[in-house]
């Protein structure tokens, strides 16, 4: 078997001759970002949610929303 030679760093067996350009993007489509806490962060976050008897994402969110509020009344 021989090997196409390329110009590029793109290895051999990688082939998007077949590929279609565009074929998974969506106008306007909206990502979640994931968001990586700092280990002590999300253990104490975790234990304040249990407590409270939230879902940690929801009570992340609530204290970014209190943040958020108090810059914006801050300026």
């Amino acid at each position: 078997m021989s090997q196409a030679k390329h110009d590029d760093d793109m290895p051999a067996e990688i082939d998007f001759s077949k590929g279609e350009r565009g074929k998974f993007y969506r106008p306007g489509a909206k990502l979640n970002m994931p968001i990586y806490l700092d280990e002590q962060v999300q253990d104490a976050l975790a234990a304040i949610a249990t407590a409270k008897g939230q879902e940690l994402s929801t009570l992340v969110n609530d204290l970014l929303k209190k943040d958020i509020e108090l810059i914006q009344m801050a300026r």
